[in-house]
Order: C-alpha cells, then sequence, then structure tokens
C-alpha cells in the first residue's frame, strides 16, 4: 500500500479519498481549505489532516487534487504552500479536477522540473460515481507514470484509461462535455414535446429507450425531470464552467461546435432563472418556464 495525499474535499474529492482510505487501504493526508472538513474526513476515515497542501504531500508516494478551476489548481500545486513544494523526487501529481489542457501541461513541466511526475486525470460520473467508486477516470502523461498509479486510481473508478500525453485526459473530459451537453437538450426537447402532445411520457421513454434514442440520460434522468425534480448531482455552474473550458479550447483549435455554443447559452438561461445549483437536466425547466 501508499502513502497517499488528497488535496481537495468538496463533493467528489471527500467520497473519493475515502475510497483510497477503505478500498485501496492506502495511508491518506488530506488537506481542504475548510480544516473544519478535513478534520470531519480524517475522523470518519482514519487519515489524517493537514495544514497546507505542502505538508499533506510531504511523504506521499501519489498526490490527488480536486478543486474547481485553474486558478485554484495552481493555488493548491505551485502556490505558497503548494503541493509540488512538498513533494518528494519520484512522487506522481494526480490531477482529478476539470481544468483546461493548458494548466495540465504546465503542471507536468512544474513537476517533472522537481523530479516529480504529473498525471492530469479528470473524472466522469457526477456525485453519484464519486460515493459509488464507479467513476470513469480520462488520464494525460506518461505511460509508465500511468502504469503506476492505475492501481491506485482504481480504488475509485470503475474506468481507467491512458488518453495521450499530458492535457489529453482533459481534452477528453472536454468532449465527455460536449456529448452530455447535445444529449440532455435532445431529451428536454424530447419530453417537453411529448407532455405538449398529450403523451405519456413514462410510456414513451419505456419504448424509445430501448432504441437508438436510449441513453444513460434518458435511463437515469427523464423520470425526475419529467416531475420537475432537479436536485441530482452536477450542477449548472460547474457545467457552464466546463462549457467555458470547451470553447475556450475550441477557439484555439478550429473546432466548431455550433450545438455546444448554444446550450451553453441555454444553461445561462437557466441561471438567470435561478437555478445555479440545479442539475443539467434542468434544460427542461427553460422550456417549460411561463
Amino acid at each position: 500500500m501508499a502513502n497517499v495525499a488528497f488535496i481537495g474535499l468538496g463533493v467528489m474529492g471527500y467520497p473519493m479519498a475515502g475510497h483510497l482510505k477503505v478500498k485501496g487501504g492506502h495511508t491518506v493526508t488530506v488537506f481542504n481549505r475548510t480544516s473544519a472538513k478535513a478534520e470531519k474526513w480524517a475522523t470518519q476515515y482514519g487519515g489524517t489532516a493537514a495544514p497546507t497542501p505542502a505538508e499533506a504531500a510531504r511523504d506521499a508516494d501519489f498526490v490527488f487534487v480536486c478543486v474547481g478551476n485553474d486558478d485554484d489548481l495552481r493555488q493548491v500545486t505551485t502556490g505558497k504552500d503548494g503541493a509540488l513544494q512538498g513533494m518528494k523526487a519520484g512522487a506522481i501529481l494526480i490531477d482529478n479536477t476539470t481544468a483546461s489542457a493548458e494548466v495540465a501541461r504546465e503542471l507536468y513541466e512544474a513537476a517533472k522540473a522537481r523530479g516529480c511526475a504529473f498525471i492530469d486525470a479528470p473524472v466522469s460520473g457526477g456525485q453519484a460515481g464519486a460515493e459509488n467508486g464507479a467513476l470513469t477516470v480520462m488520464c494525460g502523461g506518461d505511460e509508465a507514470d500511468f502504469e503506476k498509479a492505475r492501481p491506485v486510481i482504481e480504488a475509485y473508478a470503475r474506468m481507467v484509461g491512458l488518453m495521450g500525453a499530458a492535457g489529453a485526459g482533459q481534452l477528453t473530459k472536454m468532449i465527455n462535455q460536449i456529448c452530455i451537453a447535445g444529449l440532455v437538450q435532445g431529451l428536454a426537447e424530447g419530453i417537453h414535446f411529448g407532455k405538449r402532445a398529450g403523451l405519456d411520457i413514462e410510456k414513451v421513454v419505456e419504448v424509445i429507450s430501448k432504441g437508438a434514442a436510449g441513453s444513460w440520460q434518458m435511463e437515469n434522468r427523464h423520470k425526475t425531470m419529467n416531475e420537475g425534480r432537479y436536485d441530482f448531482g452536477f450542477a449548472v455552474d460547474w457545467m457552464r464552467k466546463d462549457l467555458g473550458i470547451v470553447l475556450a479550447e475550441a477557439r484555439r483549435n478550429g473546432a466548431k461546435l455550433p450545438v455546444t455554443a448554444v446550450v451553453d447559452q441555454f444553461y445561462g438561461d437557466v441561471q438567470d432563472m435561478g437555478g445555479n445549483r440545479w442539475d443539467t437536466s434542468s434544460l427542461l425547466a427553460r422550456l417549460e418556464r411561463k
């Protein structure tokens, strides 16, 4: 078993760190900007809470990070008392944040300069996937480092794959969000159309979900969408952050993403409705507003 640090105990990081301790059997030290949450985690799981990212990372073989955005990521890794200040040579920094490919490449070079390794490893599966240890993890980095880290990452994952060099994990997560945005909008329009046509949505979905229209979103979100309940996981604010990263990357690489750009604006409408913390299926609420 390994010495592991985990930095960032939000709705995703808290259970992920727990799986590393319980399922993985690793020695885990945690850091969170709200220290009370780190202390709570340490009491619940029998780990240790550290006062800074550098202290958490000091004796770790693997240092995991799961925070909000590029700036948060830089702060807890390369900033004052950041993880890289405390990491020993040969340790591997694994970033589960959904961030830009640019910052992933930046941290790869920063880690390399200190004799460490870096893997960008954003996840998909939402809060439920984190709690159940069933996340999909998309990685970018050097193959040898990935193979060392894979058995540790598997404590909270059902699928772990190396997508390419540093930044490739983040680029793959962008594709994931592109696909989800279009799927959810299509499902929202389908349910909205069905309601206006006077159809029984449950009966409709029972049939079409077994055909070419079927998807995870349809199977898992149609019922709550039909009932107007939008408190199931990944929030609109987070999706807009992710789609902002996607659209910025598209401007750099020249990709044409008309549907993604429009759905991003639709999520902006949901925010204007007060739905910042509603889950991403709330695109239906926008269609049904008076």
